[in-house]
């Protein structure tokens, strides 16, 4: 379980890897607003490095439930600049998330060398194109409907076959348009068209998704499942409660953990991989 691509290298047989979380966006729900300033956000890019991120994740539009899309324009306008200015500065992968391709491709061209698409290839029939064309690494995400509407009762005969089958069809998706199969990540999608039952049986039942074959990860950090099992918390109020969810995750097979408190995140996924493996891996 090595990925290996340009410059770049993630081991996940020695250890879970920390995506940091830099949304550039105005309204995201929990770190919205904070960082849509250039500077600041180049300045946290570096402070999630230093915490200890192995990959930065830079969103420039909101998925949370409910939000309305923004244009391909406006999109670009808040990411490149920003990966630009932090690709020279920074010795990790830099990752964009968006599932649009036209954003994709403006993001790699600036120095960004992998794809966190939420829609797994679906939503934009020529992402698949950009990701094979650069050969950087594509996270394929599970989502039941679109973020507008993907909280609105979203009901499954059979949860977790039912994400299987969609992950192995994104899969085969990227296959036919040339993407390795070794440059690929399967992402459960928690709380992307999930009630919160969802979202606990997916961590408890995780290691169900490593019978792909792929690196798994996952995106708990700070999100509202946690608050309503911490009784209604708010996103600032839940960073034990996603620590929580970050063990049981790596415990139950999670190689990358999203997350927005990286310093944090990175002792607790240090403790998690000790007790996994039986041992401290250097």
């Amino acid at each position: 379980m090595k990925l290996q691509w340009s410059n770049f290298s993630l081991d996940f047989s020695k250890k879970t890897h920390i995506m940091g979380i830099l949304n550039v966006t105005p309204d995201s729900f929990s770190d919205g607003g904070i960082y849509f300033d250039k500077e600041k956000a180049v300045e946290h890019a570096l402070r999630l490095v230093e915490d200890g991120a192995d990959i930065i994740d830079i969103g420039g539009e909101s998925t949370r439930p409910g939000s309305e899309p923004v244009t391909v324009e406006e999109e670009v306008r808040r990411t490149a600049p920003v990966i630009e200015a932090i690709a020279n500065a920074v010795k990790v992968p830099i990752s964009i998330d968006t599932y649009k391709a036209e954003v994709a491709r403006r993001a790699l061209d600036a120095g960004a060398s992998m794809v966190n698409d939420i829609s797994g290839l679906r939503f934009d029939p020529d992402m698949p194109k950009v990701v094979s064309e650069y050969k950087v690494p594509v996270i394929i995400m599970h989502i039941k409907g679109r973020p507008k509407d993907m909280q609105q009762n979203p009901v499954y005969e059979a949860l977790i076959p039912e994400i299987m089958d969609y992950l192995r069809i994104s899969i085969r998706l990227a296959g036919k348009f040339g993407i390795s199969e070794s440059m690929i990540i399967i992402d459960p999608g928690i709380g992307f068209g999930k009630t919160f039952e969802h979202n606990l049986d997916i961590i408890k039942n995780l290691h169900e998704f490593t019978l792909l074959g792929k690196p798994v990860a996952v995106g708990v950090s700070r999100k509202a499942f946690i608050g309503k099992i911490l009784g209604d918390a708010p996103p600032s109020e839940r960073i034990e409660g996603t620590a929580a969810a970050v063990a049981i995750s790596i415990l139950n097979g999670a190689n990358i953990v999203r997350v927005h408190d990286v310093k944090e995140t990175a002792k607790v996924a240090k403790v998690a991989d000790a007790i996994k493996r039986g041992s401290i891996l250097q």
